[in-house]
């Protein structure tokens, strides 16, 4: 009988060795004793009922933590309460879950219309709308009826935590917890450690994590924390390939042959096209200086093409089956021509390394200011939460494995040969050049 293990070339076996000892250590914070008093958590509150305040609140009925959510209309509620409802019985059809368990846990799960009865809590999670004054409302009115050393936490995946935790009386008390989603289901959770956070509060945060089965990684404050930062440039690039003359389909196919679970174009389909418009309208940044950014997405929102929602996005999607688009691609060579891109052959060496490359050199920005504590902690974070294979590390091991010294001569080769594109984010991060200066390949602050 052969083991899994036996199916690993050494070198992937070694990187699964590398992916284990991230996990031992990302729990490791410098400056925080492991003797240190946690805060119990006997209850929970979790804000809004939607797709992830629902999953969020089956991690802890999982974990037989009782749970109350909060929502501001009684049928939102109830509906979420009915889909949480759902999904248990289509564990326990599919024999995974006992009727008695789903009993259990969905007994540990009540709603509320009313703040007042969030008083006695010990964790609370925000799972609002992406809007910094809503969610300042949320908080202020926690703030409000929470006992004293309740953490107030939010689900935010991308907005400032240290503003959130400014606008009321005990900033100490709050945290990041991001979830992915889905949030019952996705193992990763990013743990955004504001700078007046508590080490009691992030060191509950990381034992509770472990409770409810989920990888955590601590993150500093930036915009998009550790993985969505990431996210931009490696996405940017897959969009702006497709109008320099690459198809969707070609461009995710090489990221799912070197091992992700999916093309990252295809990812937005399945997250929304109009949940990234969103977010770009809210955080305008680099749209401004480059008209390109993002700009074919931007016209499939505008033709209400969201992705797998609507059936249509870069890709058409007939009952859960997925078909390229000619019309997506006709949409790209309209764009080109009126942003003057000339258009031509892209090969998939040129895909992978402008992609894969461009997300690396974030990343090791990110190491170098403090925002990841690990090299090994970025890599978990696109494991568990971006779908990067194991087998291969994760991103920066990745990174080790191709040599930092050819990354960086091939970032290096498309900022001279994208003229004013490549000039204006073909940017070697400081650290990667300081590392091939010195003639190192290990990822690390120096």
């Amino acid at each position: 009988m052969t083991s899994p293990q036996d199916h690993y070339t050494p070198e992937q076996q070694q990187a699964l060795e590398h992916v284990k000892q991230a996990e031992q250590e990302a729990s490791n914070i410098p400056g925080i004793s492991p003797d240190i008093q946690l805060r119990p958590i006997r209850k929970v509150a979790v804000i809004g009922a939607g797709t992830m305040g629902g999953g969020i609140a089956m991690n802890y009925a999982n974990a037989g933590i009782p749970v109350v959510m909060l929502e501001l209309r009684q049928a939102a509620l109830d509906k979420g309460l009915d889909i949480i409802r759902k999904n248990y019985q289509r564990t326990v059809s599919k024999g995974r879950l006992s009727q008695e368990d789903m009993d259990q846990r969905m007994a540990l799960l009540s709603g509320t219309l009313s703040y007042d009865d969030l008083g006695d809590v010990d964790l609370v999670v925000e799972a609002v709308f992406e809007s910094m004054d809503i969610k300042k409302k949320v908080f202020n009115a926690l703030d409000q009826v929470c006992k004293p050393g309740t953490i107030l936490a939010t689900n935010t995946s991308n907005l400032d935590v240290d503003e959130i935790a400014a606008s009321i009386s005990r900033p100490q008390d709050v945290i990041g917890l991001h979830f992915f989603s889905p949030a019952n289901i996705m193992k990763l959770l990013e743990v955004v450690r504001g700078k007046k956070t508590a080490d009691d509060v992030l060191a509950t945060c990381l034992d509770m994590a472990k409770n409810i089965r989920k990888v955590a990684v601590v993150s500093g404050v930036c915009f998009g924390f550790i993985g969505n930062r990431m996210l931009e440039p490696y996405a940017r690039e897959a969009h702006r390939l497709v109008l320099e003359g690459a198809t969707p389909a070609q461009v995710d196919a090489v990221m799912t042959s070197t091992g992700l679970a999916m093309g990252v174009l295809a990812m937005y389909d399945m997250a929304g096209i109009d949940v990234g418009y969103m977010v770009r309208q809210a955080h305008p940044g680099d749209i401004g200086r480059d008209p390109s950014f993002f700009r074919l997405a931007d016209e499939l929102y505008h033709m209400d093409r969201y992705g797998q929602k609507t059936g249509r996005g870069f890709y058409i999607y007939e009952d859960r089956e997925k078909k390229e688009d000619p019309e997506v691609n006709r949409l790209a060579e309209e764009i080109a021509a009126d942003l003057g891109i000339k258009r031509r052959e892209i090969s998939n060496e040129e895909i992978h390394d402008r992609c894969l490359y461009m997300l690396i050199n974030e990343g090791i920005q990110i190491l170098d200011e403090g925002i990841a504590l690990r090299s090994g902690d970025i890599d978990l974070v696109w494991i568990y939460g971006y779908g990067f294979p194991a087998w291969l590390g994760g991103p920066m091991h990745y990174a080790e494995q191709i040599g930092l010294e050819k990354i960086l001569e091939t970032i290096r080769h498309y900022r001279d040969t994208l003229g004013d594109y490549g000039k204006m984010w073909f940017e070697p991060a400081p650290l990667l050049e300081k590392l091939v200066a010195e003639g190192r390949n290990r990822i690390e602050k120096i």
